[in-house]
């Protein structure tokens, strides 16, 4: 399993934050105080550009940002990914719809943030990791939300979805090809000779045996 603290792709404050205090915040009930007061907020305010609703990144911040630094090796420390997953994708719709941003634009944003989340879950297993640069430039779940923020409070939201979902899908790119382009090509061959006459020798022709070996097919060459 991939580690659950490279999964919660936090950013350079919730990191900061981990580090003053590593190991003293429990991670999954800090996430879900942080999930449940930003749903609160958003169902309290309807996601208006508001100052309750411009607070609600904040508090998360405060509330998991401290946790980043645990070792995540609780029993139940796996949910602490989901959790922070519901509440960016919850916020970024709420607030997006409720201030007027194109509903397509918030759905392209949402495509770009969740492809991201997948490409940290995915790569690991296969033992392909993106580099450190490039996913501290994606800004981390708590940087997203607070420059959403930032853009309802300057009445500014659609050019920042734009400008967001737009970055974050040239990143993508960059590292796909990046990836593909160093990934080493092989070069597969069959194994086991070859027959001379070129056949395919992981299917062998009709009248032969399981080896290949027309003297194990009964009723050929008089011996039938």
């Amino acid at each position: 399993m991939p580690d659950l603290r490279y999964l919660r792709d936090d950013g350079h404050i919730c990191r900061l934050l981990g580090r003053i205090s590593p190991g003293a915040a429990p991670p999954l009930p800090t996430a879900l105080a942080a999930a449940l007061i930003v749903l609160t907020l958003l169902a309290a305010d309807r996601g208006h550009p508001a100052g309750i609703t411009l607070f609600a990144p904040v508090a998360a911040l405060l509330l998991s940002g401290p946790a980043s630094g645990h070792p995540h090796n609780g029993r139940f420390d796996r949910f602490v990914p989901p959790v922070l997953r519901v509440m960016e994708y919850a916020y970024l719709t709420v607030v997006g719809l409720a201030s007027g941003v194109p509903g397509p634009l918030v759905f392209v944003l949402l495509v770009a943030v969740a492809s991201h989340h997948r490409d940290d879950a995915a790569r690991p297993p296969v033992g392909v990791a993106r580099s450190a640069k490039v996913r501290s430039a994606t800004l981390g779940w708590d940087g997203r939300v607070l420059v959403v923020a930032a853009g309802s409070a300057l009445h500014v939201l659609t050019p920042v979805y734009g400008i967001l979902a737009g970055y974050l899908a040239v990143l993508l790119t960059i590292e796909a090809v990046r990836t593909w382009s160093a990934t080493p090509v092989t070069d597969v061959r069959p194994e086991g000779p070859v027959p001379r006459d070129g056949a395919d020798p992981g299917h062998p022709r009709t009248g032969y045996g399981q080896e290949g070996d027309p003297s194990s097919v009964a009723g050929t060459n008089g011996e039938a």
